[in-house]
């Protein structure tokens, strides 16, 4: 695998969604350190699509504990059904937030986030993490990041 990605210029959320996916699968493929294949997962994203923070939670005991990102810092610990994150672990499925403050209970671990998007990822039928993607601007997430961030996280599940 190289150590940039391609990125197509000019090209729709979708068009970068699927070049970037097969790049991704390619990174995390054979490499058995969950760790660093979440790292990549998160850097890739960021650099793809410029978003204000990427990053994984992971599900441990009673709590989502922060694993690797990309971005300012973030909170480190997340309870079950506790703001974007919390919810998505909670109801396994993921939670596309237009507006952070019109989100019941949303923790605001940075002022500048406007928008969220929270994947979960299975292992077993079980919630093991999501994937927090943070916008600066509002209704930046849609059904085409929904889409392809499923599809990414459910090539991640099956990895595990």
């Amino acid at each position: 695998m190289s150590d940039s990605l391609y990125i197509p210029e000019s090209a729709t959320k979708a068009e970068k969604y699927e070049a970037i996916l097969p790049q991704i699968e390619a990174l995390i493929t054979g490499e058995p350190d969950l760790y660093a294949n979440l790292a990549n997962i998160s850097a890739a994203l960021k650099e793809a699509f410029d978003f204000f923070w990427v990053g994984f939670y992971l599900a441990k005991e009673n709590q989502l504990v922060l694993g690797p990102f990309q971005g300012p810092i973030a909170c480190t610990r997340i309870s079950m059904g506790k703001g974007v994150c919390g919810t998505a672990w909670q109801e396994g499925k993921t939670v596309l937030v237009p507006d952070v403050d019109a989100f019941p209970g949303h923790i605001a671990c940075s002022s500048a986030s406007k928008s969220e998007i929270v994947v979960p990822v299975f292992k077993g039928g079980l919630v093991a993490m999501v994937l927090d993607v943070d916008s600066d601007q509002l209704n930046d997430f849609d059904a085409v990041d929904q889409e392809y961030l499923e599809k990414l996280m459910g090539l991640l599940g099956s990895k595990l």
